[in-house]
Parts: C-alpha cells; structure tokens; sequence
C-alpha cells in the first residue's frame, strides 16, 4: 500500500459524514476447496454480503454515505428504483427505516417473475415500504435518465402531498436525482482499503479482484481504490446487465466524480475499467443452468450462498476465465461476494427444475 496516498485518500474519505449501519471489516477468507478444484489462480472471499443490515450486501456500504445526505436534507421519504427482486430497494429501504425515513419503492419488472411476497418482496413488505410496480421500458437504447423520469413524477406526487423526498437512482450510483456526490462510489474505495489491510496482513497484495457489476459504483469506487494504493491490482466487473461500451462509460464518469470529490488528481483511465459482457446470457435476472450449477457448486464445496441475479454469473464469469487462462497459475484473486441472497427463493422452482436436468 502506498502509504502518502492512503493518508490523502483517507482524509478525502473523512470529509464525508457515515452513519452506522453494518458490521466492518467484512470477512476475508482464502476459498481452500475451489483453489484446489480449479486449478488456476488462488481465490479468496471478500464477503459483503455480511454487512450485517438486513440480510447484507454491497449497497448497505453505500447507505452509510447516503443517509446522512438525506437527513441533512431533511428528507422525510426517500425514493428510488429497480427491479422487482432487488436488494438496493430492501437495503434502501430497511436503512431509511432505521432513521425515521419513509421508503418508497418503484420496482420495474425487467424480468419474469411474479409479483408475489417472496424474497426481497417480502422483505419490503415486512418494512412497510409503500411499492409501486411498473412495467418495464421497452427501449433496447433506454438509459438511467429514462428512469428517473418515471420516479420523478412519483416524487412530485409526493411534494404535492407535503412531503419533503430524497430520489435516489438505482444502486446509489450515479449523480442524480437527490444525490450530488459520488457517495456510493466514495464507500467502495474505502472497502478497497479495508480490503488491502486484509491482504496485507495474509502477506500479499491481490492481483485481481472480480465482482458482479450492475449500475457502476462499486466497480468505480475499486478502480479508484487500486488506482492510488496498489496500482498493479486489476478490477474486473462482471456486467450483469448492460453491455461493455456503453457500461465502461458510466464507470469511467463515476470514477472521475469520485476522483473530484476526495479532491484526487485524476488518474483513472479506460484501460482500467475491465468489463466482460459475455456472461449476461439471456438478460438481466434470467437464471440459466450454468447459474443452478456455480450456486450448488460453491455452496457445496465452501458452504457460501451465492445469488441467482450477481454473484452467481460473477462466478460463472471468474470460473471461465480460468478456463480460458485469463488468470495465470498462482496469480492471487479476491471475489467480491455483494450479496442478494434473498433472490434466492423467487427462483427457486427455475434453479431447482434446472439441477434436475
């Protein structure tokens, strides 16, 4: 760890206030039986989906950032959007709660699953978060911006109610909406610290760390993190949604805002943002078979619980560039586990009937 640039880049983490929402350090651990297995690079956990809020993942260590945005704000209801399933809505959801905030939820059905109490559902509804399901955009161009329109009019609904809300674009990632900062970005180069402390103190510095990638912070805020403490670890993202040009883009601006806003020069460039696009499949959420294996696979052989919709195809992706030699022997390798379990159980007959194939 380069030791001057840890220090700058901790004070510029320090300028921004937290709350105290999750269990930290997460676990770090080596994966003994799949190194073994796979015969390729070693593999170590980081697991974030231990964070401890809720049923845990990668979008609680942003809300630590956000909520005191939106109490400095004076928000009485917050509002954001994703898909039916998703982990950012219950975490946002569950973190408002804890602070007096209404959550409001629009949930667009990008995939098909039925609009019943089951796993992240459920989990809003337990919340009392007030849900609103939309149909999705039909738009093979449709962009972030898009959506926010949408949630948009619900929030001016809700000002014309008397309330005062906090719009938050889907994974608490990009500027939008409410939040002007980077704040979801600036959590995730601190879990790149977090994470360094826990490398070195197992004697080495990673050469990669692979993680799912869905709506751009968490990868922006890695790249950052390695950027300025250890130049020679690689950030690959997994996209599990959208694909690698367009994608790569997003990252690069929210890792720039995110230089901006810890008051770093910037040093992030394309060649730093690593997408693979090959492992979305048929969408989106849609399980496959590869998906039903890689999560009785890992579970079997290490006893961790991947989601169907990120880390499982995060896997599958890490597996196949082994496969294919991306990674040499002995090359030392961090997954990022970002969490979503409760997905889990709304698949379960689509994971189930493809096991027994």
């Amino acid at each position: 760890m380069r030791e001057k640039e840890a220090v700058r880049l901790k004070k510029g983490i320090q300028k921004y206030s937290r709350v105290n929402l999750i269990h930290l350090p997460t676990p770090f651990r080596k994966l003994e039986n799949l190194t073994d297995e796979l015969a390729g690079p070693e593999i170590y956990v980081k697991r974030d989906d231990l964070t401890g809020l809720a049923f845990g993942g990668n979008k609680s260590r942003k809300l630590e950032f956000i909520v005191p945005d939106m109490l400095a704000k004076k928000a009485d209801v917050v509002v954001t959007w994703a898909a039916l399933q998703s982990n950012w809505a219950m975490q946002t959801a569950a973190a408002a709660r804890r602070f007096g905030i209404r959550p409001v939820l629009v949930l667009f059905k990008r995939y098909d699953l039925p609009e019943e109490y089951d796993g992240n559902m459920l989990l809003d509804y337990i919340l009392d978060a007030e849900i609103r399901i939309k149909e999705p955009i039909r738009d093979k161009n449709v962009k972030t911006e898009d959506y926010l329109a949408v949630v948009e009019d619900v929030a001016e609904e809700l000002r014309c109610r008397g309330h005062n809300p906090y719009v938050i674009s889907v994974g608490g990632s990009k500027v939008l909406g409410s939040m002007t900062l980077p704040l979801g970005a600036i959590s995730y180069v601190n879990a790149f610290a977090e994470t360094l402390e826990q490398t070195k103190a197992a004697c080495f510095e990673p050469d990669y760390i692979v993680h799912s990638t869905g709506s751009g912070a968490t990868q922006a805020g890695l790249v950052v993190g390695a950027k300025f403490l250890a130049e020679k670890t690689k950030i690959v993202g997994i996209s599990v949604s959208d694909e690698k040009k367009s994608f790569t883009k997003d990252i690069m601006d929210i890792a720039a805002e995110t230089e901006k806003a810890l008051g770093l020069d910037p040093k992030v460039e394309s060649d730093d943002v690593i997408v693979f696009d090959e492992y979305i499949k048929d969408g989106y959420g849609i399980v496959n078979k590869e998906v039903a294996e890689v999560i009785r696979l890992v579970f079997t052989r290490e006893g961790i619980v991947l989601d169907p919709v990120y880390t499982s195809k995060a896997f599958v992706g890490l597996m196949d560039l082994i496969k294919k030699g991306y990674f040499k022997r002995g090359d030392k390798v961090v997954f990022f586990h970002t969490g979503g379990t409760p997905a889990l159980f709304p698949n379960k007959h689509k994971i189930v009937e493809l096991l027994k194939q």
